[in-house]
């Protein structure tokens, strides 16, 4: 909303600066976002909340600068020559009929006779143009003008054009068309209110008038409508529509509507004194909801105790009263010394009980007087539960090279799908999305993580590591199988893509792989002290890649299968779903229940002193079927229980045309160690053999 800063001084004078009156106005409430200069004028940009109405004119906002400043309030004198030497009045010549006062509580309508158009007063297009609006010519300008000085909207038509020379106030009937002052042909239905003549729609209320009633160069007599119209209609209307006006602007917040008098006898006066014309007697208001807009303002409580105990301020009862007298309202005094009785005016649509009164008090006293203090208490602060855990993983993953990303809980069903298997039955559908696209609640972290990565990708950054630590929804309880109510799910998901060190010149072409993902995943288990992960093969799930994924296990320990809970899966994201985010290099992507994760027992820690002896290293290079993988075989080797072996590691794999189709060649560091004495080689070999009988026996490996 823009206020022209001389245009605001007609109503009152302060001696501030345009600068000034900002920064007093801001710190009211009323926030001022600029102050630009426009040839000997300042132009005021104002963000207004959408509660607060009565500062969509220059009138509301002189009203807040009067009692801010101390200073008195001047309206423009509305001075009205009407034909007094003739019997005819406006109610001679038309009347206005509303058919549905539900929407129309107020119409009032006006003739002005003799009316010559043509462009406007050089002031006048001055003023206008200050804030941003386009002269049309005199009527419509005036129109706009008090609309702006005002806050109320007005109409002119052309009377002649009115078919029966009368207005009726009606519901649009179904399938009803006008073409509106744009010229679009605009189709109507019965929720839509409309200003009709005696045989067709020449309005739609409150937000745009018809072609066919316009205001022309021809037009010689004027009826000028002034009304109030319900805002939730009013917004609806141009919902639908799509259309948007200054009018409808106004009239879907809420305006006043006590002022439709005025800003008609105003607007009236200026059409006479500028395109000639005469107003003829008489205003015809029809005001059938007045007794339901009375009741909206109801009387209301003010306590100064209250406002102390709100505010932390003192307020005497003196003071209060004139405050809110200066705003408007009407206030009583009773009996109690401590407590006022006020009518909110018609034009604050927003003060309807005690806090908005409080809140009324406080901001013309001075926001500034509020003292910022933590309320008391008698207890100590305490961190969340597993918020240490968190706090491990998070400095964990950021030391690997992991960004944190926080994405939003709103998705698209069809996309969240893709990286889950939920039910249908257990999504979580939006009653009332913001967004049409994103109705849904996520049930994975991944979509968000790689809607980001996709962001980056579309920015020039090839190497990308990404993690969050969020809540998933699912209707019902979750594991339960029970559909009823909703079920919050705390998960932990990593993508990662790109260079495994992209500082790295000579290795510069060395890319993360899955193996990469699963040690980060490893080092997760080994922070927070849990039993070590296990990860088996798992094909199942569409959107990895088939034969480079795995589901995460844990809470077994020690090599049982039987033990343990999935917790997650890891793997690179399945290229077709890759290329649909036009990336073209390995997506490593994983997923954890981080409430599952958290559950698993910790093991506890345990020092041993540093080994006396040494450590024997036996390398063997073992000949085995392509089926049989690395985790069986250390399985298998550890399950043997030789008593001084500490330690299994693979150091290569070899696949060459010597060797048998379907076989490669599995070379493993076998490392042996005693607590008490230097192990001879007897006890080596011995286990050495042993080792090697069982897996000849169980895989037919064979010694390369």
């Amino acid at each position: 909303m823009k206020i022209s800063y001389n245009w605001l001084k007609d109503f009152v004078e302060t001696g501030l600066s345009p600068r000034d009156l900002a920064t007093k106005l801001t710190m009211a409430g009323l926030a001022v976002d600029a102050v630009e200069p426009f040839g000997e004028d300042y132009v005021l940009e104002f963000d207004l909340t959408s509660n607060r109405p009565d500062g969509l004119s220059h009138l509301g906002i002189a009203r807040e600068v009067a009692v801010l400043c101390g200073v008195e309030l001047k309206l423009p004198v509305a001075q009205l020559i009407a034909e007094t030497g003739e019997s005819e009045k406006t109610s001679d010549l038309t009347s206005v009929e509303i058919r549905n006062p539900e929407l129309c509580p107020r119409y009032t309508a006006r003739l002005i006779r003799g009316v010559k158009i043509g462009p406007s007063p050089a002031w006048l297009v001055r003023r206008l143009e200050a804030l941003g609006q386009r002269s049309v010519n005199n009527v419509a300008d005036i129109t706009n003008y008090v609309m702006l000085e005002t806050g109320q909207p007005l109409h002119a038509f052309d009377f002649e054009r009115l078919h029966g020379r009368r207005i009726i106030v009606r519901a649009a009937m179904p399938g009803e068309r006008m073409t509106t002052l744009d010229g679009e042909d605009r189709i109507l239905n019965p929720e839509m209110l409309v200003i009709a003549d005696a045989e067709r729609a020449v309005a739609i209320g409150g937000i745009k008038g018809g072609e066919d009633s316009g205001i022309s160069d021809e037009t010689v007599d004027v009826l000028l409508e002034a009304a109030y119209f319900i805002p939730a209609q009013i917004r609806h209307t141009s919902k639908v529509l799509g259309l948007s006006t200054e009018a409808s602007y106004r009239y879907e917040r809420g305006t006043d509507p006590e002022i439709v008098t005025h800003a008609s006898d105003r607007a009236s006066a200026l059409i006479a004194e500028i395109a000639g014309g005469t107003v003829l007697e008489g205003l015809i208001d029809h005001y059938p909801g007045r007794e339901s807009i009375a009741a909206q303002h109801s009387p209301i409580e003010f306590r100064c105790q209250r406002y102390r105990a709100l505010t932390g301020l003192s307020v005497e009862v003196a003071e209060a009263a004139r405050i809110l007298t200066a705003l408007g309202c009407q206030v009583a005094e009773g009996s109690d010394p401590d407590r006022l009785t006020v009518v909110s005016p018609t034009w604050r649509i927003d003060v309807r009980i005690e806090e908005d009164l409080i809140e009324e008090v406080a901001r013309v006293a001075g926001y500034d007087l509020l003292k910022t203090a933590l309320p008391g208490s008698a207890g100590a602060g305490a961190y969340l539960e597993d918020e240490w855990d968190r706090r491990m993983i998070r400095h964990l993953l950021t030391g690997a090279g992991f960004h944190e990303a926080v994405s939003f809980s709103f998705v698209n069903a069809e996309q969240d799908g893709l990286f889950s298997e939920v039910p249908e039955a257990s999504r979580l559908e939006l009653q009332d999305p913001i967004d049409e696209t994103q109705s849904h609640m996520r049930t994975t972290l991944l979509g968000g993580l790689l809607k980001a990565l996709e962001h980056n990708f579309n920015h020039g950054t090839r190497n990308v590591r990404l993690f969050e630590i969020g809540k998933c929804f699912l209707a019902g309880g979750g594991d339960s199988g029970d559909l009823t109510g909703q079920t919050e799910i705390e998960r932990l998901a990593l993508v990662a893509t790109g260079s495994r060190n992209e500082f790295d010149w000579q290795d510069a072409n060395s890319r993360l792989d899955f193996y990469d993902l699963k040690g980060v995943v490893e080092s997760i288990a080994d922070q927070l002290g849990l039993p070590p992960f296990e990860f088996r093969a798992d094909d199942g799930s569409s959107w990895l890649h088939p034969g480079r994924t795995a589901s995460i296990y844990s809470g077994g320990g020690s090599g049982d299968r039987s033990g343990g809970r999935k917790i997650g899966q890891l793997g690179q994201l399945h290229p077709r779903l890759a290329a649909g985010y036009k990336i073209r290099q390995a997506i490593l992507v994983a997923e954890l229940d981080f409430r599952k994760l958290l559950a698993v027992g910790r093991v506890e820690p345990r020092y041993q002193p540093l080994p006396k002896f040494p450590t024997v290293v036996r390398d063997l290079a073992l000949v085995l079927d392509t089926s049989v993988t690395y985790d069986s075989l250390t399985q298998t080797i550890r399950g043997l229980q030789l008593p001084n072996l500490v330690d299994v590691r693979i150091f290569d794999i070899y696949k060459g045309k010597e060797l048998p189709a379907g076989r490669h060649s599995i070379a493993l560091s076998l490392r042996y160690r005693a607590a008490d004495r230097t192990l001879t080689d007897e006890e080596i070999a011995g286990a050495q053999e042993l080792l090697l009988k069982e897996l000849a026996a169980k895989f037919g490996a064979e010694l390369r």
